[in-house]
């Protein structure tokens, strides 16, 4: 295994580091995207309030439980919504999309909310099979020309690196300064952002297998550019914070219910919470969904508190980006400003 970063880690203390909201604007059983929305920039407001970093919305598609597949226009919907937090993909799945909408896109975002955007792209589809196909009619991308597609959106911001289609310009987005970032559950996009020098995020929420050794292939193949001048790491984990351990436990069982339907190849809308898993999986089902939910911490301020830190200990990251599948708005809010209190030690701010 791949040990953690000693030079990393060093005087790394879990109050001083910086957090952030992935939101997948859920949509629970019984409610409609409409509500999700609402919900959506409620949290993010409170997230401003208490002192959040950014907030991410993801692309996914052909999914009844998600409803953040336009991705762009909920950014600008939270953006419009809120004041200083920063807003931004996690991630727009750039196979997807042709380079030169995306670069459109969020340089219209850019000039309507300047300084407060962030591009997070991602090489996988966000979607199945047949989605996959219903996105990409006429772009015949699978993912493994990423490289390329990345290089022309870059060139449509900054045409000095040169490598869009000739004539053809970003308006707007040409010369805005939007940060991108790269997104990965494994090496490939590791390496490639270290390559390039930019800042890298990586899926541990879902992917924690490859979260060490990712880690371990963008520091080491990190070059310094324009936009950093030293490695910079966000990691995703699922936090689920309540008064108490028994309760977050509880309200963890609609994020656990979400991924057994996935392994079974099913999609619905976020279950509510039950007071066990037993009987509504198997022995290998469960085996699978604690595995993929590696990195994922519910309990109290004091638990997540401590298990937070000793994942900071394993990663050495400089920022970390929190997801949390909770079927009731109000417990979602507080499950993150639990977090904000356990990791500043003190009431979120109002």
């Amino acid at each position: 295994m791949v040990q953690p970063n000693a030079a990393a880690n060093q005087g790394k203390s879990i109050e001083h580091i910086t957090l952030s909201v992935l939101d997948l604007a859920p949509v629970v059983a019984g409610s409609t995207p409409a509500a999700s929305y609402r919900n959506t920039l409620d949290l993010a407001r409170h997230a401003e309030q208490w002192g959040y970093h950014r907030y991410w919305l993801a692309e996914h598609h052909n999914m009844p439980g998600v409803a953040s597949s336009a991705t762009s226009l909920v950014i600008g919907y939270v953006a419009n919504g809120t004041e200083k937090i920063r807003v931004g993909s996690g991630g727009i799945m750039l196979p997807n999309h042709a380079p030169l909408v995306i670069a459109e896109q969020f340089g219209t975002l850019e000039s309507m909310y300047p300084g407060r955007i962030d591009l997070g792209l991602g090489r996988a589809p966000g979607s199945d099979q047949p989605a996959m196909r219903a996105l990409r009619r006429g772009l015949g991308s699978d993912g493994h020309d990423f490289p390329e597609q990345l290089s022309e959106l870059r060139s449509y911001l900054n045409p000095s690196l040169g490598n869009r289609p000739m004539g053809v310009r970003a308006v707007p987005g040409e010369g805005l300064n939007i940060p991108i970032w790269l997104l990965g559950s494994s090496g490939f996009s590791a390496q490639l952002a270290g390559q390039l020098g930019l800042p890298f995020a990586f899926a541990s929420h879902f992917a924690p297998d490859y979260l060490l050794a990712a880690l371990e292939l963008y520091r080491t193949n990190f070059r310094p550019s324009e936009a950093l001048s030293e490695p910079y790491v966000m990691v995703g984990l699922n936090v689920v914070a309540a008064d108490t351990d028994e309760e977050a436990t509880r309200l963890a069982t609609s994020m656990q219910q979400q991924f057994l339907n996935i392994i079974r190849g099913r999609t619905g809308q976020l279950s509510p919470p039950v007071d066990s898993m037993d009987g509504l999986w198997s022995d290998q089902e469960k085996a699978i969904v604690h595995k993929q939910l590696s990195f994922s911490i519910a309990g109290n301020k004091e638990t997540v508190r401590d298990k937070l830190q000793r994942f900071l200990d394993l990663t050495g990251a400089d920022e970390m980006i929190v997801t949390s599948q909770i079927y009731d708005h109000q417990a979602r809010l507080r499950s993150y400003e639990l977090l904000m209190e356990a990791v500043r030690g003190t009431a979120a701010a109002k």
